[in-house]
């Protein structure tokens, strides 16, 4: 079996028979051929997390989630999501058999809503949910209490909720064995995703197959700035706060992963950056247009991040780095047809086809 079961010796003990996979991992690495020879940066990578089977990164937490829950002879998974985490969950339930009941950020796209109930999972969007922070912590309390009882378990993205889940993320990181990197840029919601990049690393320099972790870098928008901003300022613990962004996925305004994140990331060498909702949207379309790589607005938030490393001076020009692109534009119409505002597609007449394709 592969997927993250290639790494099943450094994953949490889950027998074979309850593994499950849809051929999640082993997602290309891809050179930047545009965006970085621009930006004075000569080795600048993507690692395109969109290639797996439902469209994001969280595939890899939702196999090994999965898997946990049909070891344990669970037969309800209980779980919260802004979109990507709800559709990997749904899908792998579904092959699982496992039923699946998700309560859902306000803000969360239509068609992340859409693909998750394609897949049959049960749905509850919650008002001011993954913005306030009273709202959130109710819903987890409630969250918590219902995967207290027999039959159920509680999925949550983050290691603070869901450590065997998370566990399957760090394999993102063993796939950069070879490429060895010296700079990672990770976008950050509730911090799990760092956190486990970080772990991943720390485990290949611990076991000698690196000599030194890459810095990584938590890339947040202003807006949610619960653990960039802390960082930034050199203080060790995560903030909540009353979440302006509108980058659906990074809506987290409570801390969750957050203090054990920052000291992953200082342990690591890397720091904090903030950008602004607008920069994200920017190289969203920059992504599309002079990488061909089509991903969801937070999928653009490490390379924003990036930059604005190279700008103060972080990141060398030589140095070799990557950026995660997290999730498919394909989860996010609104953000797609914002990418083709400047665009149309007029209907015209078969007789004017020859015309066009040779205007100008």
């Amino acid at each position: 079996m592969q997927g993250i079961w290639r790494w099943a010796d450094w994953l949490p003990p889950i027998p074979e028979a309850a593994r499950v996979t849809l051929g999640e991992a082993g997602t290309p690495l891809v050179k930047s051929v545009a965006i970085g020879p621009r930006s004075g940066l000569s080795e600048l990578w993507f690692k395109l997390e969109s290639a797996n089977p439902t469209g994001s990164y969280k595939d890899r937490f939702a196999a090994a989630a999965v898997a946990d829950m049909r070891a344990r002879g669970k037969t309800l998974c209980v779980a919260t999501s802004s979109g990507n985490t709800g559709a990997s969950l749904a899908a792998y339930c579904a092959v699982a058999r496992i039923r699946c009941r998700i309560a859902i950020v306000e803000t969360a796209p239509a068609d992340k809503l859409r693909q998750m109930l394609a897949y049959g999972a049960e749905l509850f969007r919650v008002r001011g949910f993954g913005l306030e922070p009273e709202a959130t912590a109710a819903v987890f309390a409630g969250l918590n209490r219902r995967a207290s009882q027999v039959d159920a378990q509680l999925q949550i993205s983050a290691f603070r909720h869901s450590p065997v889940g998370m566990s399957g993320v760090q394999t993102l990181v063993w796939e950069l064995e070879d490429s060895r990197p010296d700079h990672l840029f990770v976008c950050a919601g509730g911090g799990g995703l760092a956190l486990a990049v970080a772990r991943g690393a720390m485990r290949l320099r611990d076991t000698g197959r690196w000599t030194r972790c890459p810095a990584i870098h938590c890339v947040q928008p202003e807006g949610n700035a619960t653990i960039a901003g802390p960082l930034q300022r050199g203080e060790t613990r995560a903030v909540a706060v009353h979440c302006q962004s509108r980058i659906s996925g990074l809506q987290v305004p409570t801390v969750i992963d957050g203090d054990e994140t920052i000291a992953a990331i200082r342990s690591t060498g890397g720091s904090g950056v903030l950008i602004a909702d607008e920069e994200a949207f920017a190289l969203q379309k920059r992504l599309a247009r002079e990488e061909g790589l089509f991903c969801e607005p937070a999928a653009a938030v490490p390379l924003a991040g990036c930059l604005r490393a190279v700008r103060a001076g972080l990141v060398r020009s030589d140095e070799r780095v990557v950026c995660l692109i997290t999730g498919s534009g394909f989860k996010d119409t609104a953000s797609a047809e914002r990418l083709a505002s400047d665009r149309a597609c007029p209907l015209v007449e078969a007789s004017d086809v020859e015309t066009l394709l040779d205007a100008d």
